[in-house]
């Protein structure tokens, strides 16, 4: 370019056919060697040793209008810090790259073997399928060296409300510091759920450690009762093995053990636990249970035990006589509700509920709890009773207490998914949960109009369901679930057109359709939008679905 070097620099020297003069000199000296008279003797090294002279006198007097740094730097092996942090980032970029895609291939070899084991475990005897024994289960465990042994337990059955019993008595034994495992059913959308340790679902390793664990001794159980004419271990009995021996091996330090149905002869019956507790006791699973309350209520006082303090809830007369009964014929101490503990005061609160709570040992105020309905303060109370009876029977710690109980969580349990309208997920699935649901909706929101989405399991009480929740639900969409066991949407939609009216029953095959269904009939009579509700209920399966829906994972 005219007027500036190729370097760049102002060209400040004479030129002489383009070479600048500062050059000259050099060059000069470097064709002396080339003009050497010819036939005179040359030293060939001299020659050479001249040129490299020359070169380097070009390069160390920076005629070469430089000297180029780079090109220094990498005579003299000295690297630019920029160049060497920005290598180094894209170095270790590649690295975490590399490392988050062997991380992802590890989850999902991982997530498909856990979904293996689930499907091999699902191929057995389902959960509700109950054999009046508890011999296998209690051989694969001694086998085991009955890991239910190492820990103490608090064990808990009844008819609703046990899932979120136990997960407040877990949260409040954490809060003092203790290690927990949780043993509850069914899940919603993980397997893992069932297992809890520390608050948190089994990982997938464990879960995989638990199986690989057992599985040898499942095995050989499994073929001694067939040889004898027996079944293999049930799905439920495999479950509950599986979890004994994970608490042992983590190891906790309590365990809070739900039923999966009963008490005598649930597969859970075998641990000896210090405490128990027995939820409202009302008709479910007639068909294995029995088909009158005192009947159920017998088989759930199956699991009070010698000397063990048994926290009761509010129960119907009957089955109060029976559970008392049992409590007196092993020397067990009742803490029953509204003679030994009760829920003395309960306001509204954003996000839950303020409660105040009598126990045999002190008296608890103003105790937060982050979940909605009457029936869960009275859980709150069962469940700090027990806590207090599993730590010795002195009151506790009113700080700790509070932060426990805030810390505590029940999902699908009146959880709000969704503003605008609201859409609330309940696994209310039986009459008597139906009817809690709907003490709990009125006294929680201020609903204008709502709608319901429901589906359920085929053996359920439909029309008793529906017949709790009609008064105060304006419009229902009945909708189909996945499943053997699932009611077949024809049916539900016949038995809800009987119930509420075929004018106020809509039918839809996806969950998603129905509860935008739901959510457009709620919003139309409705102003403004927030005093219209969508209330999904009727399965645990159902409100799972919901909940993976609205993009929800429960902890």
């Amino acid at each position: 370019m005219a007027g500036e070097s190729f370097f760049g620099q102002d060209p400040t020297h004479d030129e002489q056919g383009g070479i600048p003069a500062d050059l000259i000199p050099y060059l000069e000296a470097a064709d002396e060697v080339e003009d050497t008279e010819a036939g005179e003797s040359v030293d060939p090294q001299a020659e050479e040793s001249e040129r490299e002279a020359a070169l380097r006198a070009l390069v160390e007097n920076s005629l070469l209008l430089g000297p180029d740094p780079s090109v220094l730097a990498e005579i003299e092996g000295e690297v630019d810090e920029d160049f060497a942090d920005d290598a180094a980032e894209a170095c270790d970029e590649r690295a975490s790259h590399e490392a988050a895609l062997a991380k992802a291939e590890d989850e999902v070899a991982l997530d498909t073997r856990v979904q293996e084991i689930y499907q091999s475990i699902v191929a057995r005897a389902p959960e509700h399928d109950i054999d009046p024994t508890l011999d296998r289960v209690k051989l694969a465990l001694d086998i085991l060296g009955d890991p239910q042994n190492s820990y103490p337990s608090i064990h808990i059955t009844g008819t609703n409300g046990k899932t979120s019993t136990s997960r407040m008595i877990d949260s409040l034994l954490s809060a003092f510091g203790m290690k927990t495992g949780r043993f509850t059913s069914p899940h919603l959308l993980d397997v893992r759920e069932r297992i809890s340790l520390e608050g948190h679902p089994i990982t997938r390793e464990g879960f995989v450690r638990a199986w690989e664990d057992i599985a040898p001794y499942v095995g050989m159980v499994d073929e001694r009762s067939q040889e004898e004419g027996g079944p293999r271990l049930s799905f439920f009995e495999v479950f509950t093995i599986m979890a004994y021996a994970a608490f042992a091996d983590y190891p906790v330090d309590a365990a809070v053990v739900e039923v999966g149905m009963g008490g005598r002869w649930d597969a859970t019956n075998v641990i000896d636990a210090g405490v128990s507790v027995i939820t409202p006791i009302a008709l479910d699973h007639t068909k294995w249970l029995g088909s009158t309350i005192e009947e159920i209520a017998h088989e759930k006082a199956g699991i009070i035990k010698p000397g063990q303090v048994v926290v009761i809830m509010a129960q119907e007369e009957e089955v109060l006589d029976i559970l008392l009964e049992q409590a007196r014929a092993v020397d067990a101490i009742a803490r029953v509700e509204g003679r030994d503990f009760e829920v003395m005061d309960r306001q509204m609160g954003v996000g839950g509920q303020m409660v105040t709570i009598r126990t045999p040992s002190a008296v608890y105020e103003d105790v937060f709890v982050p979940l909605f309905g009457q029936y869960q303060a009275h859980n709150a109370a069962a469940a700090l009773v027990a806590v207090e009876a599993f730590m010795g029977g002195r009151g506790l710690d009113g700080r700790i207490v509070e932060q426990g109980l805030m810390n505590a969580s029940s999902p699908g349990r009146m959880q709000v998914v969704r503003h605008s309208p609201t859409i609330i997920v309940d696994a209310a699935h039986n009459p008597a949960g139906a009817a809690t649901l709907r003490e709990a909706v009125e006294s929680s929101f201020a609903f204008a109009r709502i709608a319901g989405v429901y589906a359920a399991m085929g053996d359920k009480d439909v029309e008793g369901v529906l017949s709790e929740v009609e008064p105060f639900i304006d419009h229902l969409v009945v909708t189909q679930m996945p499943g053997e066991r699932a009611a077949d949407v024809a049916r539900l939609a016949e038995i809800a057109g009987e119930v509420f009216g075929p004018d106020r029953v809509d039918v839809r095959e996806s969950l998603a359709d129905a509860v935008d269904r739901a959510a457009e009939i709620a919003e139309a009579g409705a102003e403004p939008a927030d005093r219209s509700g969508v209330l999904v209920f009727g399965s645990v399966m159902l409100a799972g679905e919901m909940l993976a829906l609205a993009g929800h994972s429960p902890r």
